[in-house]
């Protein structure tokens, strides 16, 4: 079967600051390094940061029309885990923690994480690959 999405190219105002914040976090969910603002997935996706040359400068709001968040998979619990404990040393912010780690629904287990620039990640776990 074709992977379903081939890249994402991700616009950001600072590329060198979100690519030390996305490095650490897609390379602790299986992302090869790419170069500096990219990364492959062992299944052939493809993740890409860069400034538009005609990019306005503002604040990035996920509640205004475009992208919401970006939800990506790990493989247990135990790595879900410990992407929580590290992560404020890397740049992201825990959302919805009193909620830990059900905030999606008691069947959903997933960390919602967010960026210097307000970008939402959600890691979930991937149940397809757990027994």
């Amino acid at each position: 079967m074709a992977r379903a999405l081939h890249h994402l190219d991700l616009w950001v105002s600072d590329p060198t600051v979100a690519s030390t914040e996305w490095a650490w976090v897609l390379g602790e969910l299986g992302w090869e390094a790419d170069g500096d603002t990219s990364w492959a997935h062992p299944d052939g996706t493809y993740f890409f940061l860069e400034r538009s040359a005609d990019q306005v400068d503002g604040t990035h709001d996920r509640l205004r029309p475009g992208v919401n968040h970006l939800a990506l998979t790990v493989e247990s619990r135990a790595a879900l885990d410990r992407i929580r404990a590290e992560s404020s040393a890397h740049g992201w912010h825990e959302l919805f923690a009193d909620r830990y780690p059900h905030a999606g629904g008691d069947e959903h287990t997933a960390l919602y994480l967010e960026n210097s620039e307000e970008f939402e990640l959600e890691i979930v776990v991937d149940t397809s690959t757990t027994t």
